[in-house]
């Protein structure tokens, strides 16, 4: 975990390279002076109004259909606490320890904002825990996505009344008992404080972040094994000419192509058969980045949303503290993230389908013209037919994640809260999928570095040629059928560090950055 205190949230500026930043790399948060003024301003309107007893929704009313109930003053701070114990109802495996910093960070920045009317103390007790490595343990399934991610985030603020369990070093452990050995005390909760962190968007908005982050690296991957895959298969840089996208300027397809064409460029394998008799090349070849490219562009709008969704006010009800207002709405609702995950899912898994098809190509000994399941001694040998068994298996899998989870919805509380965007189905499903994806596309570079090898001597191109060498720097070629599974977690290891993607943006950057 990191030690400098580099993040500072304005509620105005976070990205998602700073939420990948916290949730995987441990940097340290502090709340900046501005966002810490803006608290305190809305926090007083909320004081203010709690003591002339006005009615306000969840300050001095009961939440979801029961919003008529009037709660005395004398009982708002037990209200608050009701609130955590009731709605902390999630079940299933505990989250992955980066989902729910992820989701701190993100429900932190949006209270910058100043239009929760939060504590104060809550966002930097919230803070503490980042900064402490102090991890609530939240049950995966619970969240409709709809008013809030609000049962997993329950979990959460059981955490700041010293209830519920926490992860400390891998080692699950009582709440209360953590935050002492932090040297932190539980918090006596105030009007509005349990609904601020229960209303929000951030348990998606943060899983999105990480699964964007995941995604911008599978599509410069892509390029890069597609580039090595037409290698492989000899074929044709033509279909990359930046002509032929000039004529139909998606964005995403003339990066794409243009990143393809620049790593193979210099290529000896495709200047020994430029003058072949072969007019064009299959789909998953010639239209790899036509496929690409709707998928990144697919991609981008998640980025667009997550742009506004991260800075966001996405409480109930809102505190305007210039105006005086405090007004019931309906930011909380994950519509925007669930159709823009929803649709990065799609593109995610259309990359790792047109992936299964070239590794399926370089396989089939008819189709490729090299040697069958590219091994030497096929027969006695069955080199690496059963990769594309796993891609397929993984792509059928994928195929099933797709369906959209945004055209569902089942009603909550009494048909008061009749239509949920299920946004956290979408993100869950997001990001499986991309972890699919990248094991797909370490099996297709597998495949696409073999048949490399067995059109020696024809080199590939520069940047083609270092991925080569990339991957044979991890994993030695295949002369005769040996265990694979330890290989394949290697070519993983690689897709999933990097190295790969990295040749693709020395081709040409991923647009829009």
């Amino acid at each position: 975990m990191g030690t400098a205190l580099s993040i500072t949230l304005d509620g105005e500026s976070l990205q998602v390279a700073d939420v990948v930043r916290v949730a995987r790399h441990g940097e340290r948060v502090s709340l900046g002076p501005q966002a810490t003024s803006r608290l305190k301003t809305a926090r007083d309107l909320v004081d203010r109004l709690v003591a002339q007893d006005r009615v306000v929704y969840g300050l001095t009313t009961g939440v979801g259909a029961l919003k008529n109930v009037r709660i005395p003053p004398a009982d708002t701070r037990q209200l608050q606490r009701n609130l955590l114990m009731s709605h902390a109802v999630g079940v299933g495996p505990p989250l992955p320890e980066e989902i729910v910093r992820a989701a701190l960070l993100v429900r932190v920045n949006q209270f910058c904002q100043g239009t929760s009317g939060v504590s104060p103390q809550v966002a930097q007790r919230l803070v503490d825990l980042l900064n402490h490595d102090i991890c609530p343990w939240v049950p995966e399934k619970g969240s409709l996505g709809a008013s809030g991610d609000l049962a997993p985030s329950a979990h959460v603020g059981l955490i700041l009344i010293g209830e519920g369990n926490v992860w400390v070093k891998g080692e699950r452990r009582p709440g209360r008992e953590a935050l002492r050995a932090a040297g932190l005390e539980p918090i006596e909760l105030q009007a509005k404080d349990a609904l601020s962190v229960l209303n929000g968007t951030h348990f998606m908005s943060g899983a999105a972040s990480l699964v964007l982050h995941d995604a911008h690296r599978l599509l410069l991957t892509a390029d890069v094994v597609a580039a090595l895959s037409v290698e492989a298969l000899r074929g044709s840089r033509t279909a990359f000419d930046p002509r032929i996208h000039q004529a139909r300027p998606h964005p995403g397809q003339v990066a794409s192509a243009a990143r393809i064409y620049a790593l193979t460029e210099g290529s000896g394998i495709a200047e020994s058969h430029v003058l072949c008799d072969r007019v064009q090349d299959a789909y998953s070849l010639r239209c790899a980045a036509q496929v690409h490219g709707a998928c990144a562009d697919a991609i981008d709008y998640l980025r667009r949303v997550l742009d506004v969704e991260l800075n966001a006010g996405t409480d109930n009800p809102l505190v305007f503290a210039a105006d005086e207002a405090v007004l019931s709405g309906g930011n909380f609702h994950g519509e925007p993230l669930a159709l823009a995950l929803d649709t990065a899912n799609i593109g995610l898994t259309e990359l790792g389908s047109i992936s299964e098809r070239r590794l399926f190509r370089m396989l089939a000994g008819f189709l490729s013209e090299l040697p069958a399941f590219l091994t030497r001694h096929s027969g006695l040998d069955s080199g690496y037919m059963l990769l594309q068994y796993t891609a397929a298996a993984l792509v059928t899998d994928n195929q099933l994640l797709a369906a959209p989870a945004s055209v569902h919805s089942l009603p909550t509380s009494a048909d008061q809260e009749d239509h949920n965007s299920m946004g956290w189905h979408s993100a869950q499903r997001a990001r499986q999928v991309a972890t699919n994806v990248e094991t797909i596309l370490a099996l297709e570079a597998l495949g696409a570095a073999q048949g490399i090898d067995l059109l020696s001597p024809l080199k590939p191109g520069r940047l083609t040629g270092e991925a080569h060498a990339a991957i044979r720097s991890k994993v030695p070629s295949l002369d005769h059928d040996r265990v694979l599974e330890p290989e394949i977690q290697t070519a993983i290891e690689l897709v999933r560090g990097g190295k790969l993607a990295q040749i693709g943006a020395t081709a040409r950057p991923l647009v829009p950055a």
